[in-house]
């Protein structure tokens, strides 16, 4: 029986799903954390580029550098300018709302992919290439979980096997 669902293994679900076992381990209690990821593996469906305060990870893991966390590049300077066709304007760094020293350039990528390695560390299920095709609802409402993709292929299952559906995650 899962306890807890992810759905998404981005930032957000690795992250909770991390907090929910140290919590548990804290408390001494043993709860099964799943988290679905509808790419082939985690990290593979997010490529953008980011700059990102490090303090949450920190809060996830004090000890994020000795472990390897892929916070490489600090930002050394903040410019920003105004494109136009023939030529960039400067704006004046008194002008420039955000201030990023102290912050990480990173793929972020990389950050999810060493989050999920920290996540089945801590003992969390993950299970890369299974969309979420359809959310399950208690008869009052209420989220119950949700179904998957078929991601089964009738060459290699048997077709009573095939036909399942996907699967059915429904936490307690």
């Amino acid at each position: 029986v899962v306890s807890t669902q992810s759905t998404g293994g981005g930032p957000a679900g690795l992250s909770a799903a991390i907090r929910l076992m140290q919590n548990a381990q804290r408390e001494g209690a043993e709860i099964r954390v799943c988290v679905i990821e509808k790419g082939p593996e985690i990290g593979s469906h997010t490529l953008s580029g980011a700059v990102i305060e490090p303090g949450p990870l920190l809060d996830l893991f004090p000890d994020a550098i000795e472990r390897g966390a892929p916070l490489k590049t600090p930002v050394t300077q903040d410019k920003f300018a105004i494109l136009t066709k023939n030529r960039s304007i400067e704006i004046p760094e008194l002008l420039i709302p955000m201030k990023n020293h102290g912050n990480y350039i990173v793929r972020l990528g990389h950050v999810v992919k060493w989050l999920g390695e920290q996540a089945e560390e801590l003992g969390v299920e993950i299970y890369p290439g299974y969309a979420a095709s359809e959310v399950l609802f208690h008869d009052d409402g209420s989220v119950k979980g949700v179904a998957t993709n078929d991601v089964a292929s009738p060459k290699t299952v048997p077709r009573r096997i095939h036909s399942s559906g996907g699967w059915r995650y429904t936490p307690r």
